[in-house]
């Protein structure tokens, strides 16, 4: 990886019976019909949540404020908020662009209540839809791989990777049927870099063509060139992901990622000792942080070579983490289960040279799990520490949890809008 490249910005099937084909159907669109999408709630859904917000006030400087209350991290009823105004809003990382090499690859995913399943048509673009049947509500698809369409398990009801309707089993008789109107929902899609973004804001899902250069900006602000020139990009190859599922709110393990690296001589002290952490930094962007730190050019130990002569950590609000160091990058998804659980996604990613060494490979990988059971033991911890009566908020300290301060207040802002 070049070295950090310093840019200090501070912003804020087929059927037995009979059936319907449509390969014949109209090219347009398929019609959403607006009750499909109606997955958001009203504000007064949200009258006490929206108490709890006003609990943590940004606008106090960091070296007077508080953090958010313990309620944040356990209250169901915030939880809700959150989805509503959080991850069913803006531009969320749900994938990597390997996963789509080819026409008919495909992947799904869930966040919060949506269901969605991003494919490559025969045409070679990127499509996104609600991963729903529309004859009754079935999920089409699991997983990942490759389809040339979409066949419901439940009653066998097709659609093409295009998203229309190509077939309709045993609907003989049926009346007032528009097979444009019961397409599958889309959603939009876009790409940056080696990721793939979905928007799940009902107000933009309409517009299917989509200006990644626009959606560059709103999801990373003016630090995307930055991170490209850092080693950021789709040149890297995908190694394998592993997956954690984590007793704690999702925003326990963001906090924890965002302390400036405070908690690494005490909690990983193996990495620690590889790190010239007296070096370590932190940049704040509009919606993104990046922290970086020198590696220890003198030590022996094995992580050295994993870790090169300089490392740099992304968060991207809301959930999104991008670590690039030595050959390697990794990317940490957080997705919230619920009020008191998350689950952690990490995709390991590695430079050309480096592919077919197996050795490396398998010992950068322990190195790192040992460093996420450190995290998980931590996050856990602290979860039950703020379910206890005796915390109700904390304080920062001001030289190095600036990142997790500014985090806080893009969530004050999400929520209140």
């Amino acid at each position: 990886m070049a070295a950090l490249t310093k840019h200090i910005h501070t912003h804020f099937f087929q059927p037995l019976f009979a059936s319907f084909n449509f390969q014949s159907r109209s090219l347009r669109s398929p019609t959403r019909i607006s009750p499909t999408l109606s997955f958001r709630n009203s504000d007064s859904h949200f009258i006490e949540a929206l108490k709890l917000v006003d609990e943590f006030d940004p606008e106090i400087p960091l070296e007077k404020a508080v953090t958010p209350p313990s309620s944040w991290y356990t209250d169901p009823s915030f939880f809700d908020l959150e989805l509503d105004r959080v991850f069913h809003r803006g531009w969320q990382a749900v994938g990597y662009v390997e996963q789509l090499k080819d026409p008919h690859d495909f992947f799904t995913g869930r966040l919060g209540n949506v269901e969605y399943v991003v494919c490559k048509d025969n045409n070679k673009k990127v499509r996104a839809f609600h991963n729903v049947c529309r004859h009754h509500a079935s999920l089409l698809a699991s997983g990942c791989g490759k389809k040339s369409c979409f066949v419901c398990p439940y009653h066998g009801w097709t659609y093409g990777l295009d998203g229309g309707l190509l077939k309709a089993t045993r609907i003989n008789g049926i009346q007032n049927f528009d097979v444009n109107d019961f397409g599958l929902v889309p959603l939009p899609v876009a790409t940056w870099g080696p990721f793939v973004l979905l928007n799940l804001d009902e107000k933009l899902s309409s517009e299917l063509v989509v200006d990644e250069d626009k959606v560059a900006y709103e999801w990373l602000g003016s630090c995307a060139d930055l991170l490209s020139l850092n080693g950021v990009d789709a040149s890297l190859s995908f190694v394998c992901r592993r997956e954690y599922t984590i007793e704690c709110n999702w925003k326990v393990f963001c906090d924890n990622y965002l302390d400036g690296g405070y908690h690494v001589p005490y909690a990983h002290k193996g990495l620690a000792s590889n790190l010239k952490l007296e070096s370590y930094s932190t940049e704040i962007f509009e919606a993104v942080s990046i922290q970086s730190c020198k590696g220890g050019g003198e030590s022996k130990g094995d992580d050295y070579g994993r870790l090169g002569p300089e490392a740099l950590y992304a968060f991207v609000y809301p959930n999104f983490m991008i670590n690039r160091y030595g050959p390697w990058m990794d990317t940490n998804l957080v997705l919230p289960l619920g009020p008191r659980k998350c689950l952690v996604v990490f995709d390991y990613f590695l430079e050309t040279p480096f592919k077919n060494d197996e050795s490396f490979i398998q010992q950068s990988l322990e190195d790192s799990e040992r460093v996420q059971i450190e995290d998980i033991i931590l996050c856990e911890g602290v979860q039950k520490g703020l379910e206890s009566p005796a915390y109700k908020f904390g304080r920062y300290a001001p030289s190095v949890e600036n990142a997790m301060h500014h985090f806080h207040r893009l969530l004050h802002l999400n929520l209140t809008k």
